[in-house]
């Protein structure tokens, strides 16, 4: 099994060698791309920028485009899809979704900041409903910005130590507390600035 491990590992330092500057661009376009079409796996583009700029600025990168991204697919639901997914929940739904995304749009920012900072939460339907719904981009944005380190040191520090996070289960500790401290700083935060 390790020998597998070992031999991806070499895969994709081959590939970041062959593509050189590139690699790493893609990789943070790809980022962005990623916020507003689903089907991209975020994971392994947050790995890349870990393997090819190193720990801290691979995580500075992919936080600060993880942030643009969100907010990009926000905005583009607010701005493009709000009225036509309002009228087609009226028509289709009998108001029970319409209602359940008001709700959505009332969660205070403790409960939002942990459903973006958990790693697996569908990034692109917390985007999706946040901009669709009645909730303020200033709240939207608070909340991206104080989960999405917690999220992307995950899936990078995952992705670079895959094998010793199966084997250290010290790893996912750090990780639990790192979500309790994410937990902890948007209640703050929320008292503070009364974001509701």
């Amino acid at each position: 099994m390790e020998a597998l491990f070992n031999s991806i590992d070499l895969f994709i330092n081959s590939v970041l060698t062959s593509l050189g500057m590139y690699g790493p661009i893609l990789g943070s376009i790809l980022i962005l791309v990623e916020s507003i079409v689903p089907i991209l796996p975020l994971s392994v583009f947050i790995t890349l920028n870990f393997y090819s700029f190193g720990n801290i600025i691979g995580f500075l990168i992919s936080y600060i485009l993880t942030v643009i991204g969100c907010n990009m697919a926000f905005l583009l639901s607010r701005k493009v899809f709000s009225n036509r997914m309002n009228n087609i929940l009226k028509k289709y739904s009998k108001n029970k979704v319409s209602n359940w995304t008001k709700k959505f749009g009332n969660i205070k920012l403790k409960y939002l900041v942990l459903l973006m900072a958990f790693p697996f939460t569908p990034a692109f339907l917390i985007n999706l409903l946040s901009g669709t719904s009645n909730m303020s981009h200033e709240k939207f944005l608070t909340a991206s910005l104080i989960a999405k380190p917690f999220m992307v040191y995950f899936w990078g520090y995952i992705g670079v130590t895959f094998i010793q996070s199966f084997t250290h289960p010290e790893y996912f500790i750090r990780i639990i507390i790192m979500l309790l401290v994410a937990y902890m700083l948007s209640v703050v935060i929320n008292k503070k600035f009364d974001l509701k």
